[in-house]
């Protein structure tokens, strides 16, 4: 040993190990021998004493594995950029020590050839740059073989502070040969700077004592039971997983009964031990265990319950509640159906149960099932308190006997059970249930990180809306915006609800597209209720008037949510409008009722006629201005404010004193003509207000001097009509127009702009025009109007040039011309004969 101790001090790292928890080394010779038991003994002194002087730092804490090998087969250049796997990845970042030559030589520790490796780092550390210098930037030394791998998991990473560590967690692991765990932690440290992470404490009841004993009574399930048994094990999960949500619920149920009879005192002295639920996994043995402190079960009970499907012991323990008028006391059971044990047969070939009643003196029982028809009953020692559920699990199952898979599981499913969970003797469930809270007692902060976990996002929320009610159903819901931008993926209609059901705090569907309308999908959040109704497996919403009530409240809640906040905050809504705004949309076109659709129109915001560039007003702020007797909300499409402004039809209004609002999105428009009416006030498009009204349309001012005389103008639409032909289906005079000389209208003209971009997009021009009908209408005061009327019969070829153009500028300003382009070239012509003619005077 005091060669070893010469040997290690020397090493150029100066690596020191220490062991955290009692051990002993035991040496076997020739074979993987290093046996770590709680024994002490002298090779546990003399190891202690040998690490003792050690006391330079870098310092290495690690737990080892032995392995036989040479001493030349066992350096490798010190990185940490590899891997202890018998592979050379040579990318930084990856987990994993390597040792450099005199350290391995050092790790050789009495000269015999037995090499004790250190494991991988587990937590945020530092290095001196002299050190990260050699460690990182060194040439890699010729290829040798690597210090043998320690034998333990990887889990978690965590990220570190130099951008080429990044560490490993390492939990509670059981000894080779001794099946006993042990704690291991593994550091760096420089003199400089030291980052310490405290080891979570290691806490489990699952002890493995229990030892059936005495006859043993065999009972058969009865026919129809057997059959049913089938059903559940084959057929009523969807997932082989939710065996592990189902037998939590139960857990929970049993500590939830327990926890009942010591508030009324029928439990007392000794037996007010604490409510757990503790699960354990055995990849060797490939077992699943878990088990709890509630309150047991009696033999005839045992029974009862598990000898007999679909009785659910909660259920009945409920109405036992009911006739003692207890109250809440059962909103937190869990089991309704009596079928959730019998999940395990999916994944197990033998399923044992070992249970003590509360009850003083009750005896501990096992029950034993392979699922195939028949049980077995037994007494059995070593038995605490509660119940003990161990699944032998089958071939194709053995994944969850692997913690990783089953620390998953638990947080997808029963992360916010009311009890705590323990997984292989560390807590899982750390998570507090946001929603069942009080409102008042949630900090910004706590509902940040319960945002980033439900939502699995990195941002922070935008709005966050907490709800709870108990009438007309039972609700508890907790609602998040997301900070960022939708994306294209959000948009669209295939996207999943954000929302996550619970039921009594366990997750039922991570995707609940059924509780809000679909427009709603990008709202993040949890819904729980006890009044839900869920199929057999817990896995379905059942559709019924409660489901359908629930979401009317819920999408009514949410509205008048966000109607609020447009109040107290605008600003900050006017910012999540620009960005969620097209959701708004989608609600009051795909709704078919319409005082939601009311609802959610109170939400929108437009620029008005009356308003400053910028400034946009709700449809409550339009109807708040509107004169007396005005029944019509008006409103124009435009791609700007300012084509909306000088818009031909909106000229015609401006005489008026009619407040317009500015559609600036193509889709704006078809919202409210599909909205039609609000607060019992119709929606028009100015548009239609024109092809409509017959006041002051194919009249000539014979007062005005500057219009053309009524034998002009009839003369001037018979000469048109034979120019434009079948593109227009009439041609009319009108007095409205005062800087323009023409204007296109057609019945529902909004409608109209829309047909063409969808049903008549594959159509040809001719086609559109025939089925669009449109009218034209001329000014007859504006001189391009009068100077046509004169060139029809002094130049008929510019006349109609100029006709043609005229009519369509028209359609442009109506938006019934997707490409302008076609006109060029008569447009160049135009001009040209234009120029020609300055030219001559």
């Amino acid at each position: 040993m005091s060669r070893c101790q010469g040997r290690i001090s020397k090493a150029p790292t100066r690596l020191r190990c220490e062991v955290l928890s009692s051990i002993c080394v035991h040496y076997l010779a020739h074979s993987v021998s290093l046996v770590l038991q709680e024994t002490a003994g002298d090779a546990l002194d003399s190891t202690l004493e040998m690490l003792q002087p050690l006391t330079c730092k870098p310092v290495v804490r690690c737990c080892f594995m032995p392995h036989k090998k040479k001493q030349e087969d066992l350096r490798q250049p010190l990185s940490p950029c590899g891997r202890l796997d018998g592979r050379r990845s040579g990318l930084r970042g990856q987990e994993g020590f390597w040792a450099h030559d005199a350290d391995a030589a050092a790790l050789d520790m009495d000269g015999d050839g037995l090499w004790l490796a250190p494991t991988v780092f587990t937590t945020t550390y530092s290095m001196s740059t002299t050190l990260q210098k050699r460690l990182c930037d060194e040439p890699p030394r010729p290829r040798k073989r690597q210090v043998p791998r320690a034998q333990t998991d990887i889990g978690t990473q965590k990220r570190c502070r130099k951008r080429w560590m990044r560490p490993s967690v390492l939990g509670i692991r059981q000894l080779p040969g001794t099946g006993k765990p042990f704690l291991s932690q593994c550091s760096l440290s420089t003199e400089s700077e030291t980052t310490v992470q405290e080891t979570e404490e290691y806490h489990t009841i699952i002890k493995n004592t229990e030892q059936g004993k005495g006859p043993t009574d065999k009972h058969e399930f009865q026919a129809e039971t057997r059959k049913l048994l089938d059903i559940v094990a084959k057929s009523l999960y969807s997932d082989k997983e939710v065996f592990i949500r189902e037998l939590i619920s139960n857990a929970s149920d049993a500590l939830e009964r327990l926890r009942y009879l010591q508030l009324k005192g029928e439990i007392a002295g000794d037996e007010k031990t604490t409510l757990e639920i503790h699960i354990a996994t055995d990849d060797v043995k490939k077992t699943f265990t878990i088990q709890d402190t509630g309150i047991g079960l009696t033999r005839n009970e045992l029974i009862d319950n598990l000898g007999t499907i679909a009785k659910s012991g909660s259920k009945a323990f409920l109405e036992h509640l009911k006739e003692e008028s207890a109250g809440d006391v059962g909103r937190t059971l869990i089991g309704q159906f009596g079928v959730g044990f019998y999940s395990t047969f999916m994944v197990g070939d033998t399923v044992e149960v070992y249970t003590r009643s509360y009850h003083a003196n009750s005896p501990g029982l096992k029950w034993t099932s392979d699922g195939s028809g028949t049980y077995e009953v037994s007494e059995a020692d070593g038995v605490q308190r509660g119940t003990k559920i161990v699944v032998h699990l089958k071939g194709d199952c053995y994944d969850f006997a692997k913690e990783d898979v089953i620390s998953g599981v638990v947080k997808r499913y029963s992360n916010f059970v009311g009890v705590p969970i323990y997984l292989n003797g560390h807590r899982v469930n750390i998570l507090q249930a946001l929603w069942m809270t009080d409102p008042r007692d949630v900090t910004e902060t706590m509902h940040e990180e319960f945002y980033r976990f439900i939502a699995n996002a990195y941002d922070k929320p935008r709005y966050h809306f907490h709800y709870k009610t108990d009438a007309p159903l039972n609700i508890r819901a907790l609602f998040y915006v997301p900070e960022y931008k939708p994306t294209l993926f959000d948009m669209s209609r295939e996207t999943d609800s954000g929302l996550t059901l619970y039921s009594r705090r366990v997750m039922i569907m991570a995707k609940a597209n059924n509780i809000l309308p679909k427009w709603m999908r990008f709202i993040r959040g949890v819904v729980d209720s006890e009044d839900i109704p869920l199929n057999l497996s817990r896995e379905l919403l059942q559709e019924s008037a409660l489901i359908r009530k629930l979401r009317e409240v819920l999408t009514n809640r949410v509205l008048r949510f966000f109607a609020d906040q447009a109040k107290k905050e605008p600003e900050k809504y006017m910012s999540f409008y620009d960005d969620y705004g097209l959701f708004f949309r989608e609600g009051i076109v795909t709704t078919a009722d319409q005082n939601q659709r009311e609802a959610v129109a109170k939400l929108l915001r437009f620029e008005s006629s009356k308003s400053s560039s910028g400034e946009r007003i709700s449809l409550d702020d339009y109807a708040s201005r509107m004169k007396a007797g005005e029944r019509n909300i008006y409103f124009l499409a435009a791609p700007s404010r300012h084509l909306a402004e000088t818009s031909p039809y909106y000229e015609a209004f401006r005489k008026r004193d009619i407040e317009v609002l500015f559609l600036y999105e193509a889709y704006d428009e078809l919202v409210l003509m599909n909205l039609a009416q609000y607060d019992r006030k119709n929606l028009r498009s100015i548009e239609n207000e024109l092809h409509d009204d017959k006041e002051n349309t194919d009249t000539v001012d014979t007062s005005d001097l500057h219009s053309l005389s009524k034998e002009d103008a009839e003369s001037l639409k018979d000469w048109l009509k034979g120019v434009l032909l079948n593109r227009v289906n009439n041609i009319k005079m009108t007095r409205r127009l005062e800087s323009h000389p023409c204007v296109i209208t057609v019945q529902e003209m909004g409608a109209a702009r829309h047909f063409l971009r969808t049903t008549l997009a594959d159509k040809s021009q001719e086609e559109r025009l025939r089925l669009l009908q449109p009218t034209l209408e001329l000014n007859p005061s504006h001189s391009l109007v009068k100077k046509l009327s004169k060139l029809k019969s002094s130049d008929p070829q510019l006349a109609e040039m100029l006709a043609q153009q005229l009519y369509e500028n028209a359609m442009i300003n109506a938006g019934l011309i997707e490409d302008a382009r076609l006109g060029m070239e008569r447009l160049h012509h135009l001009l040209d004969r234009a120029l020609e003619s300055v030219a001559n005077k």
